[in-house]
């Protein structure tokens, strides 16, 4: 009998599992609905305007991405973690002004892009000092912050005004292309390094015991401290992460407007960041939340302005859009977390039959 099991299972254990399972595993099955809402906005976008699939067009896309998805992807962690940080667009402005600071007066790109970035993972760390050590909620917490990080990145632009940074090697980083072939008019830099920082993000979450613990924190923080789980740094590092990644995102913006911008944080890239992460399948009670459902809401997201662009709606049409996209994945969330407790509940109450 044993001999047969072990025959009759030898071929399964040989098979391997079909692309489409192996693809569908990757994206997750709850990410779906974001890929069929995805592609009904591309066929209604394509049956308005010719120019949306032009390689151009595609391309611009994945560049105008950059900045919001390496912002969303530190923005997953915080908020699996049970946490959110409002500050994320003025923790981009400081870093913008610091990296062009750095490019003006100094002289080095290299120095502007790390002081861009660890300026970023500075004020994070800031924002992790109040919510641990001053107990403050992290919504009250980074709203102060966003309005004092904003008000440092207009106090140290000489004149609250854009800092000029006009350098090659800077620009490449905003709008430079690699793997530029014949006529493909190649990858945009500030793409690569979105996808870079997405496939570590997806890599930390999934196969390290540090994702595991953001996840346990976030799901039940009394059983993550009695595991041994250490709250406090977890939660230092994870500001850590999502600040450093703002500030590469401000300086992405530097090396796009050859600027530095102190106004970066009243442009909505919180609003957008917390859109595409709830979106994602995040939910506002923590727990749950992957950065490959947050990186097809930052393109179903850049999908839509674009699109809207091309069809020439006004700016505030799609602010409206943007914010009723927010209210529905929260509250999409909340019905789910609502049918996962009834589901327990039921089982709970029926011994698990």
């Amino acid at each position: 009998m044993n001999a047969i099991n072990h025959s009759a299972a030898a071929p399964n254990m040989g098979r391997k599992d079909p692309l489409a399972r192996r693809l569908l595993k990757l994206i997750g099955a709850e990410n779906l609905s974001l890929m069929i809402a995805l592609a009904i906005m591309v066929a209604l976008i394509c049956s308005q305007t010719e120019f949306f699939f032009s390689a151009r067009n595609i391309l611009n896309i994945g560049q105008n991405m950059a900045v919001m998805g390496l912002i969303a992807v530190g923005m997953t962690l915080v908020i699996v973690s049970a946490g959110l940080d409002i500050s994320v667009g003025s923790i981009a402005g400081c870093a913008s002004v610091v990296c062009a600071l750095m490019v003006s007066q100094a002289g080095t790109v290299l120095g502007g892009v790390a002081f861009g970035i660890g300026i970023g993972a500075i004020l994070g760390l800031v924002n992790a000092t109040i919510i641990n050590y001053l107990r403050v909620n992290p919504v009250v917490a980074t709203l102060a912050t966003f309005s004092a990080f904003r008000g440092v990145a207009f106090l140290i632009a000489p004149g609250g005004r854009p800092v000029g940074a006009l350098d090659p090697n800077l620009a490449w980083l905003g709008s430079g292309r690699i793997l530029q072939i014949g006529s493909f008019p190649g990858l945009p830099v500030a793409f690569i390094i979105l996808i870079i920082a997405a496939i570590a993000g997806h890599f930390i979450m999934t196969s390290t015991v540090f994702g595991r613990s953001i996840y346990s924190m976030g799901g039940n923080p009394a059983a993550a401290r009695l595991a041994g789980i250490k709250l406090t740094r977890m939660r230092f590092i994870i500001y850590a992460i999502s600040g450093a990644l703002s500030g590469l995102a401000g300086v992405i913006v530097t090396a796009r407007t050859s600027s530095g911008q102190p106004a970066s944080g009243t442009q909505g890239l919180e609003l957008e960041a917390i859109t595409a992460v709830f979106l994602g399948g995040a939910l506002l009670a923590g727990g749950k939340g992957t950065i490959m459902g947050t990186m097809l809401a930052v393109l179903l997201l850049a999908t839509l302005s674009n699109g809207m662009n091309l069809l020439g709606i006004p700016t505030f049409y799609q602010l409206v859009a943007k914010g009723l996209l927010l209210v529905i994945a929260v509250a999409i969330g909340q019905w789910r977390l609502a049918r996962a407790e009834r589901r327990q509940a039921r089982l709970a109450a029926t011994g698990g039959n």
